[in-house]
C-alpha cells in the first residue's frame, strides 16, 4: 500500500469521527464540519483559523471569495489546492446565533482546545516538512502563542511541534477587507510567502538525509 493511499484512508477515518464531534457548542450552530482537503502526501500544509460562512455550507475549506483569492495566489506560484493539504485549526464555523442569523466571532481558547485533536491527527499522519499559517490565530497555535503577524510574517521558525519549518502570512480573508494600495501590497506579500514555502520544499530531501543519523 502506498503512503498516499494509506494517508487517505487514515484521514478519512479521522474525518468520519470529526463530523460527529459534539465536544463544543459549535455542534449546535454548524451546518457542516469542515475537514482538511488536498494532497494527503503533501509536505506543505497550509493552515488558517477556521471555516467561513461559505465553508459551513459546502464543508470544504476556503470555499468563498477568500478561497478564490487563495487559488489566485497559489496559481501565481504554479500551485493548486491539489498540491497541498489545506485545513484550519478549528473545524466548525465560529459563530453565534443572533436575530438576523449567525454572526462570526473569534473562537474561544476552550473551543480551540476541544478541536485540537483533529488538527493533531491530520498533522501527525501527514508529517509536513513546511507549515504555512494564514493569519495570526493559526500562527499563535502552531508557532508561538504571542505571534505578531505584522512583525513576524515571512520569518521561518524551525523545529516547531509538527514540522521542521513553519512560517505565517496574511489570511486572504483579511486582505479582502483592505482597499487600494494596501490590498495590492498584502496580496503581493502572500504570493511572496507562498513562493518561499514552495522553495523551502526543495530542501526536504537534503534535510531527511541529514536527520537519518
Amino acid at each position: 500500500m502506498s503512503e498516499k493511499s494509506s494517508n487517505t484512508e487514515k484521514l478519512l477515518k479521522i474525518k468520519k469521527r470529526a463530523v460527529e464531534c459534539i465536544d463544543c457548542n459549535f455542534s449546535q450552530t454548524r451546518k457542516n464540519v469542515v475537514f482538511g482537503s488536498g494532497d494527503p502526501e503533501s509536505k506543505l500544509v497550509v493552515i488558517a483559523e477556521g471555516p467561513s460562512a461559505a465553508d459551513n455550507h459546502t464543508s470544504f475549506p476556503f470555499s468563498g471569495p477568500a478561497g478564490n483569492m487563495l487559488d489566485e495566489v497559489f496559481a501565481a506560484n504554479e500551485l493548486t489546492r491539489a498540491d497541498i493539504w489545506l485545513t484550519n485549526i478549528i473545524k466548525c464555523r465560529a459563530a453565534d446565533q443572533q436575530q438576523n442569523g449567525l454572526k462570526n466571532r473569534l473562537p474561544k481558547i476552550e473551543e480551540i482546545k476541544a478541536c485540537a485533536k483533529w488538527l493533531d491527527n491530520e498533522l501527525t499522519i501527514i508529517k509536513p516538512f513546511v507549515i504555512l499559517c494564514l493569519g495570526s490565530p493559526a500562527a499563535k497555535t502552531l508557532i508561538h502563542s504571542s505571534f505578531k503577524i505584522t512583525g513576524e510574517r515571512g520569518i521561518w521558525f524551525t523545529e516547531t511541534r509538527y514540522s521542521p519549518f513553519a512560517m505565517a502570512t496574511y489570511n486572504p480573508a483579511y486582505v479582502l477587507r483592505q482597499e487600494g494600495d494596501d490590498f495590492m501590497t498584502l496580496r503581493s506579500l502572500i504570493i511572496e510567502d507562498i513562493s518561499k514555502a514552495k522553495q523551502k520544499l526543495a530542501d526536504v530531501n537534503e534535510y531527511e538525509k541529514t536527520t537519518l543519523f
